[in-house]
């Protein structure tokens, strides 16, 4: 048993990352956790709150600077390697392969409960409401509601905080701008990041009670520890 283990992790160290990730199973679903259920429904597009958030996606518009947007247009990049800022030098996915394919699975969850949720409020995103609106990160049709970028920076926040509480502080003020980016680059509006930090949370406390993530979460956190050096 331990040679073919050996053999799975010599294996899933060597196959790209783009295969691996695209074929990452995820945690959870819409099915098990419904964010309709759990969310309340974004503010209507002519609300006062929605006419609200619209002019502070224009006024960071004009008054974003040069690194703010080349820090959001960073940020599009979904995956745990953002973090890198804050890990370390040491933080590289070459160095960690059952810990990559861990996060491929946490990533793949936010797609597979948020998604659904996206397509049944169908939000139009700052851009589609008003021809003012000039994004400077890759455009996205998708809903708007809840940030599924902020979701997946919120979880993936939790989840390497746990693995690293030495770094909370700082793990948590990073998964924070991961979402702050998405008002910065013009894509989202300020309701959309706020469900998307509730979503993250829920999402990582429901997968936190799976004997299935659990296992992994264990293997996963003692390869990064010892990379790292704690």
């Amino acid at each position: 048993m331990r040679t073919i283990a050996l053999a799975f992790l010599t294996l899933l160290a060597l196959a790209p990352a783009s295969l691996r990730a695209e074929d990452a199973k995820p945690f959870a679903t819409a099915k098990t956790i419904d964010l309709l259920a759990i969310l309340k429904p974004p503010p209507a597009n002519e609300s006062a709150q929605t006419k609200a958030e619209l002019g502070e996606v224009l006024t960071l518009q004009v008054t974003r600077s040069p690194e703010m947007e080349a820090s959001a247009q960073a940020d599009v990049v979904e995956d745990v390697w953002r973090f890198a800022n804050v890990m370390g030098p040491a933080f590289k996915t070459e160095q960690l392969p059952v810990f990559s394919a861990f996060f491929d699975r946490v990533v793949a969850t936010e797609g597979a409960v948020v998604d659904p949720a996206k397509d049944s409020w169908k939000r139009p995103r700052p851009h589609q409401l008003s021809p003012l609106v000039k994004p400077v990160v890759k455009i996205s049709n998708s809903g708007a509601y809840p940030s599924g970028h902020t979701t997946v920076g919120t979880l993936m926040g939790i989840v390497l905080s746990n693995m690293v509480p030495e770094k909370r502080v700082a793990i948590m003020d990073r998964a924070w701008f991961y979402g702050e980016n998405r008002i910065i680059g013009g894509i989202h509006y300020r309701s959309d990041i706020e469900a998307g930090r509730i979503a993250g949370s829920v999402i990582a406390a429901r997968i936190m009670e799976q004997p299935e993530f659990q296992a992994e979460f264990t293997a996963a956190k003692a390869e990064l520890r010892k990379v790292l050096g704690f």
